[in-house]
């Protein structure tokens, strides 16, 4: 007979124990159940609201709830900041050219984006997660590692999290929880919209098996086409070789690779430091127009920037442009990377594309970049970096 295991209803946070995963709850009837024998001896979540330009979005304009949309630009240049779940079934993505998901899906319909209210809805939403935990660590604007820890209610307090968000917010969000941070955020994607999936110790590394290695975080394009020919196309190819073999094809990264593929991950919460962006600027003494001018304005700057970062053990996770007119007016465009980074010319690369859109023969008294959301240091700059593009959590 099979041992029975903790059960919690995602609606009416009725908890029970089960021997095998009920389909559905004993008190409402509801089949949001969550059922996993590690499920109160886990305490790192992951938390990522679905889709969170797009929803938010769908929120205020309700006659585009049931349409396809894209968030981004018409300009031809642009990118997918955001594809809703319906454009997505047609092959949209963040990060593709707009021009290319019009293609795949033209009934879609565009809508700019408008960061000082997705701006204003994370906060929102941090101010339901503050009033479970103090110990969050922000990873952008809709997605937090949280430690529950210290909390003897953690699947309900997740689970309240996650109705609050609904009832309060108007969007969604998908959940993670395991022993780390890398295997929940690797939950949390796993049952997107509205998900709450459990990755415990007992499978972890039998779970982490079949995975791809771009499944890894920090392996990237170039990355994952230099562990494939090694012969490392999975997860598991990884957990067949020791860590020394992995260290000297690698170097550091390969102790990382090592870890990970075995599920050990042991970088702590780190609640939001004081410090939420790094950045420099300087003001011209003649007016600037020319691209040029501006992009070597940005290289001594983007140093000062790189000093930093190194100076406070942190790395930039996204990249942002600052402009200021003639007529103090002023810009500000904002990148994700990739992945972490600490070297200027990463950052430059990034807001390269950037600031070339904003150049349209406005005479610039200004310009700065920053590196916004600052993330741990010990995440810069794996092997492949050496590409950016434009992203929002999904």
């Amino acid at each position: 007979m099979s041992a029975l295991a903790p059960a919690l209803c995602r609606d009416c946070l009725e908890s029970f124990d089960a021997t095998s995963p009920p389909s559905r709850c004993p008190t409402c009837g509801s089949g949001r159940v969550v059922w996993h024998a590690e499920l109160r001896d886990l305490a790192i979540a992951h938390v990522d609201c679905d889709s969170f330009y797009a929803s938010i979005e769908k929120r205020d304009r309700p006659e585009l709830r049931d349409q396809p949309i894209l968030i981004g630009g018409t300009d031809p240049r642009s990118v997918v900041a955001t594809a809703c779940y319906l454009a997505r079934q047609y092959g949209c993505r963040s990060a593709m050219p707009m021009y290319k998901a019009r293609e795949l899906c033209p009934q879609a319909v565009i809508v700019r984006p408008d960061h000082g209210k997705y701006r204003r809805v994370s906060g929102d939403i941090h101010r339901i997660l503050h009033s479970v935990t103090s110990l969050i660590e922000p990873l952008a604007l809709d997605e937090a590692y949280l430690d529950l820890s210290h909390r003897e209610d953690i699947p309900e307090a997740l689970a309240d999290i996650a109705q609050r968000v609904e009832q309060e917010v108007g969007i969604s969000l998908s959940v993670g929880l395991s022993y780390n941070k890398f295997l929940a955020k690797t939950a949390s994607d796993l049952q997107k919209p509205r998900g709450f999936s459990v990755i415990g110790r007992a499978e972890a590394v039998a779970f982490l098996a079949p995975r791809p290695v771009r499944a890894i975080h920090g392996v990237g394009p170039a990355m994952e086409r230099r562990l494939q020919g090694d012969g490392f196309t999975t997860i598991g190819d990884l957990q067949q070789v020791s860590e020394m073999e992995l260290k000297t094809r690698y170097g550091a990264h390969g102790g990382w690779l090592w870890r990970i593929a075995r599920g050990q991950d042991t970088r702590s919460v780190t609640p939001e430091r004081e410090s939420k962006s790094i950045s420099a600027e300087t003001t011209f003494q003649q007016d600037l127009s020319r691209p040029a001018d501006l992009l070597a304005a940005l290289a001594p700057l983007a140093e000062r920037v790189e000093r930093s970062l190194r100076r406070h053990q942190m790395a930039a996770a996204g990249v942002v442009l600052k402009l200021k007119s003639r007529d103090f007016k002023q810009r500000s465009r904002h990148l994700r990377l990739p992945t972490p980074s600490q070297q200027a010319g990463v950052l430059l690369t990034a807001v390269r594309p950037l600031l070339e859109r904003e150049v349209d023969g406005t005479l610039f008294r200004l310009i700065g970049i920053g590196a916004e959301p600052l993330v741990d240091g010990a995440l810069a700059d794996p092997p492949d970096l050496f590409s950016c593009r434009e992203h929002d959590g999904q």
